[in-house]
């Protein structure tokens, strides 16, 4: 009988590659650190050039890291590229409102303190984080990099699949990875459908300079066109993701900086002090959408390629990076066993491991959207009757921190400190 590891190795020969990763934004060079951990190798093919990637003004966003996702971070050895830059949250208060009246007496909060695992999380801005990925694919030498390219057709076979790129060139590797966003080809080309829909609302997003400290607490100021979360970043500054209908988020981005700080003004308050707009404003429509399967013949999705959801938790990174951690797990283990990683049963695991988790925080999102983006009198005293409830119930309250934190159900490896 042929010896596992013998055989593994004389296959992996015939590969460009053990993984091709389809994006190169955040989940799939995670995902590609992750592999190397496991002495597999990538290939990671993004759209864009590199240095429009490198760009520090590329994106805007700034993310909610849970302390699962630093915790894979750290595992990674890309935490101490970036915890300079990185904000602590410390609290997080919930509320619920209209834009220039303030919030209602029932509110939510949330503080570190009631756990023993330190910070919930931590914000970091998307620049920083996106590069200390590039840098850290550049130094391992198990990975390559392919920019300015796409993959244009996709086929697998007995030992392997195989891409044409748009170059002309081909790559063949063991498993193909998606991480190439909610229009994923990867997903389209290998036959998954989708399924989701639009909530007719548009996230304005920005950085806010202010005169007071925001001491490390996170808002989410639930209005009836969509929430506001004031996300704090280091020094003086939060981050904004603002939700409006699709027409009035519109017209407020056509608006000269002045104009759309006036409108900003009523719906943030003046509890941090006076405000004033740091940098450029950026806009992203708002949707939810899942593959009706995570994987296929030799293929896996990842991040907004398997789930897309609406920002209202903060949690579409981290949903992502759990995808990460729980594929690179479950591939590492395989390899372990002498099986083929990108076995049909192998890659049930992944997606049984992942699918519930998934749906059940795409269904909160969801459902917290729909009950919170309205100004129906008795859904408005209900939801503030539930969060005061929730607020004064210590054994309640300790579950959502540790939800939030990232810190339920069953954790990879790499999530774990």
């Amino acid at each position: 009988m042929d010896n596992p590891a013998r055989t593994h190795i004389l296959i992996s020969m015939t590969h460009d590659s053990d993984l091709l990763i389809v994006g190169g934004g955040l989940n799939g060079p995670a995902l590609a650190l992750a592999a190397a951990k496991a002495r597999l190798s990538s290939t990671v093919i993004d759209a864009l050039p590199e240095p429009t990637r490198k760009n520090v003004a590329f994106d805007g966003r700034a993310y909610a890291l849970a302390l699962a996702s630093v915790r894979l971070l750290h595992n990674l050895g890309i935490w101490d590229r970036v915890a300079d830059h990185a904000q602590p949250m410390l609290e997080i208060k919930v509320s619920d409102g209209r834009a220039g009246e303030g919030p209602s007496p029932f509110f939510l909060h949330f503080d570190h303190a009631e756990i023993e695992e330190g910070p919930m999380g931590h914000m970091l801005e998307d620049r920083y984080l996106r590069r200390a990925l590039l840098e850290a694919m550049a130094e391992e030498p198990l990975i390559t990099q392919v920019s300015n390219d796409t993959v244009t057709a996709q086929e697998s076979h007995a030992t392997g699949i195989t891409v044409t790129l748009a170059s002309g060139k081909t790559l063949t590797g063991r498993l193909l990875i998606g991480a190439d966003g909610r229009a994923s080809g990867t997903a389209a080309r290998a036959g998954i459908r989708r399924t989701g829909w639009g909530y007719g609302q548009t996230a304005l997003v920005a950085a806010i300079e202010h005169d007071l400290p925001h001491q490390g607490i996170a808002h989410q100021f639930f209005m009836p066109p969509g929430p506001l979360a004031i996300l704090p970043l280091p020094g003086n500054v939060s981050s904004i993701v603002w939700s409006e209908t699709d027409a009035t988020a519109a017209r407020f981005a056509s608006l000269p900086d002045a104009e759309f700080m006036e409108v900003l003004r009523p719906r943030f308050g003046d509890f941090l002090g006076e405000i004033k707009l740091r940098g450029t404003r950026f806009t992203y429509p708002l949707s939810l959408t899942v593959a009706n399967s995570f994987v296929a013949d030799r293929l896996a999705l990842i991040g907004d390629a398997a789930h897309g959801m609406h920002p209202i938790a903060g949690q579409g990174l981290n949903a992502g990076l759990r995808d990460v951690a729980a594929l690179a797990q479950v591939i590492d283990d395989a390899t372990r066993r002498g099986e083929d990683l990108a076995a049909v049963d192998v890659l049930a695991r992944y997606q049984q491991w992942r699918r519930f988790d998934t749906a059940t925080l795409a269904m909160a999102t969801d459902l917290t959207n729909r009950l919170f983006s309205n100004d129906n009198p008795l859904l408005r005293a209900a939801r503030d009757l539930g969060m005061g409830a929730i607020s004064h119930v210590s054994g309640l309250r300790r579950g959502f921190i540790r939800e939030a934190a990232g810190l339920t159900g069953d954790l990879p490896e790499l999530m774990k400190a």
